[in-house]
């Protein structure tokens, strides 16, 4: 069978692509993926917000430490080049990655800055990576920014790292935009190589002990690939960007969905996370039996045949489903009488 497909311009060997996650920090893990049939990795993100912190936090207690010690003099403190920071232990593993792995090594960043972008970009490129994922973590809550200045900020930033670095662009978006299909036809004119749908925004939880709020982490179900799945339906064929599905894939059945609706590849994170690297083996190998049993030889053949362009009635990606999903809905027994 042939699984290959093609990827941010990049020839792959099949469509499963492990998102960013902290699975990319270590060497042996990524070799394990790799060995089990991950066809690319995408690193864990940069965060530039991390970086700014932790370079004040050195500055000030490293450079800020003689104050009322007179008799201290330079010698008496570490040199602050002497500390690896996070941006040269990321570059680090990104080198480690590319050195030990036969597969594509993809960087991923979330910037704040234009500088910070475009800098951290930069070193990204410089050190190996094969491909850069923008991981746009906004959330967009100014209620004075209209939405075209939030897609503004993405067509910005986009514009000004394509002038900056040669390897492809990956753009990872949420859903949250009035006309999806419009802003990616942009990002695609700008200069974006691919997109990945849909970026899981976590959302904060409140403590009604304490009356604060606190963090909440929840993996993914596969329930929630019905949200990309819609829309790579919608865009395959009508794009030339890469279509990367991330967000609740679990099981073969939930790659194959949405290769037939015209992923690209299909990245996975929690399920990694909860059952391990060897995991994506068994995943690659539903696929291989299920195209078995429908007679497929390749990936190729069968990606997007349920597309909005492949379907006989496209509505039915629209509101037409929503209307007959309502129509089909049965009351429980004694709630209707």
């Amino acid at each position: 069978m042939d699984l290959t497909t093609s990827y941010l311009g990049l020839t792959i060997k099949n469509p499963l692509v492990p998102s960013a996650s902290p699975l990319s920090k270590s060497v042996d893990i990524a070799r394990q993926l790799e060995d089990n049939g991950a066809a690319a990795i995408i690193m864990w993100s940069l965060f530039e917000e991390a970086i700014t912190a932790e370079s004040e936090s050195m500055v000030r207690f490293l450079h800020h430490q003689e104050i009322g010690f007179g008799e201290a003099d330079a010698g008496f403190l570490p040199d602050f080049q002497d500390f690896a920071g996070g941006t040269e232990l990321y570059l680090e593993n990104l080198r480690r990655l590319k050195e030990s792995l036969d597969i594509p090594v993809i960087a991923s960043l979330n910037g704040v800055t234009r500088g910070g972008w475009v800098e951290h970009a930069k070193e990204m490129e410089q050190a190996g990576a094969d491909a850069l994922e923008l991981n746009v973590y906004y959330v967009a809550a100014d209620l004075m920014q209209s939405a075209a200045e939030v897609e503004s900020r993405y067509l910005s930033l986009l514009t000004d790292l394509r002038q900056q670095i040669g390897i492809p662009i990956n753009m990872k978006l949420s859903p949250a935009f009035s006309s999806l299909g419009h802003l990616i036809k942009q990002l695609e004119a700008a200069g974006a190589d691919g997109v990945a749908l849909f970026n899981r925004f976590y959302q904060p939880d409140i403590n009604i002990d304490s009356l604060r709020l606190q963090s909440s982490l929840h993996p993914s179900t596969s329930a929630e690939i019905l949200l990309p799945m819609r829309w790579i339906a919608l865009l395959h064929g009508r794009t030339s960007l890469s279509l990367g599905a991330t967000s609740g894939v679990h099981t073969p059945e939930d790659a194959i969905k949405l290769l037939l609706a015209g992923a690209d590849v299909v990245h996975l994170c929690s399920a990694l996370l909860e059952r391990g690297p060897a995991y994506i083996g068994n995943v690659l190998q539903g696929i291989r039996d299920w195209m078995g049993e429908q007679g497929f030889e390749s990936v190729s053949e069968f990606r997007g045949r349920v597309s909005a362009l492949g379907v006989a009635n496209p509505a039915e990606f629209e509101r037409a489903n929503y209307v007959n999903i309502l129509d089909s809905y049965s009351f429980s027994s004694g709630v209707m009488v």
